[in-house]
């Protein structure tokens, strides 16, 4: 793992080794081979119930609208010919936590975000920008705040909220999404298409 971290994020290398712990570093190097690699990752603990290969179905990349804001997403060719040239989905994550975000459920249930990501499984194409945008974050959360860092919560910092504020915020801040909208607590939980992103909703990893 430190030699993936010393040949491709050289800069983050000091902190790896003084910051993080064993299992904060577990979480970052997944996050690094697909970044670099890409691939599909799966915990040593989880059971292969479903081939890779049909985790995603049309029916996933559906055209979807926020109903709060009438914004469409999802995958818009309308053509008779597949298009089997031009990647649809170069990276794919399933929810862990899908509650009310108007309540507090989610912080009582000890999540961050009522619509909050797993990283146990999930399969990516390489270089995809959330990944660059959850290392920018880890790199700044240690930076200038080390005592803070060495006592940090592994959950919020490189785990599961991590992923989740990665995604969001590039989301956000590069097509205007409103992250809340993927909850399926009223559409009877369907997989939604953001961008080039798809996220299954809670039962698609169990």
């Amino acid at each position: 793992m430190r030699a993936l971290v010393e040949e491709f994020e050289n800069d983050f290398l000091e902190r790896y080794d003084t910051l993080l712990t064993p299992v904060e570093r577990s979480d970052v190097f997944r996050i690094l081979v697909c970044k670099h690699f890409g691939g599909i990752y799966g915990d040593l603990d989880t059971e292969l119930i479903q081939h890779p290969a049909t985790w995603i179905s049309g029916s996933d990349m559906a055209t979807w609208t926020d109903p709060k804001t009438g914004k469409a997403h999802g995958y818009y060719n309308t053509s008779v010919t597949p298009d089997y040239e031009t990647p649809v989905v170069s990276l794919l994550w399933g929810l862990e936590a899908d509650n009310d975000p108007e309540s507090d459920a989610y912080w009582r249930q000890s999540y961050t975000y009522p619509q909050q990501l797993s990283q146990w499984a999930f399969a990516a194409a390489p270089q995809h920008p959330v990944f660059e945008r959850y290392m920018d974050n880890l790199r700044n959360y240690t930076k200038d705040n080390e005592p803070t860092a060495q006592n940090s919560d592994p959950l919020k910092r490189t785990g599961p909220a991590a992923v989740t504020l990665a995604t969001k915020s590039w989301l956000e801040d590069h097509v205007g999404f409103r992250w809340a909208s993927l909850t399926g607590l009223k559409d009877g939980g369907k997989s939604k298409l953001v961008h080039d992103i798809l996220v299954l909703p809670i039962t698609g990893f169990q």
